[in-house]
């Protein structure tokens, strides 16, 4: 029996070439194996502290110095720092929680990084009008996590 056609073999090859092709799709599901998003521009990198913060947001500062007390004082705790916030896991059907998350990181990256979608004060104004509800605090974490992730 000739060894290069084992069934073996075949299940072998199979195998890769399924996980080559659908490694991509796979990547933005959790799983089996746990998956995190790494670029330079997510919260998970800042939490990390991989990379100094810009000096004109110091992660020790507070949500309430950052955003404003009436922001944060609605849905946060007046204590909060920015460096809690990109580290929380409570994003997942949790909107404010997901709007902070991506605001402060997209705002981390509107100071750190020339070509960023957003400037600063486009980032916090579009945080504190999504306030206004859950559904616009959905959709502006979701536009906050999308420029992230396009961002390097």
């Amino acid at each position: 029996m000739d060894s290069h056609c084992s069934p073996s073999r075949l299940v072998l090859i199979t195998f890769f070439l399924l996980c080559f092709f659908a490694g991509d799709s796979l990547a933005t599901r959790p799983g089996l194996f746990y998956t995190r998003q790494r670029g330079r521009c997510t919260p998970q990198y800042w939490s990390s502290r991989r990379e100094s913060w810009p000096r004109m947001v110091p992660e020790r500062s507070t949500v309430e110095k950052m955003f404003g007390v009436m922001v944060a004082n609605e849905r946060w705790r007046s204590d909060l720092t920015l460096v809690e916030s990109t580290a929380r896991n409570d994003e997942e059907g949790n909107a404010y929680g997901a709007l902070l998350k991506q605001g402060i990181a997209a705002l981390l990256n509107s100071y750190a990084r020339r070509s960023f979608s957003y400037a600063p004060w486009e980032v916090k104004t579009m945080l504190i009008q999504a306030m206004i509800s859950e559904p616009a605090a959905r959709r502006q974490a979701e536009q906050f996590a999308a420029a992230n992730g396009a961002c390097d």
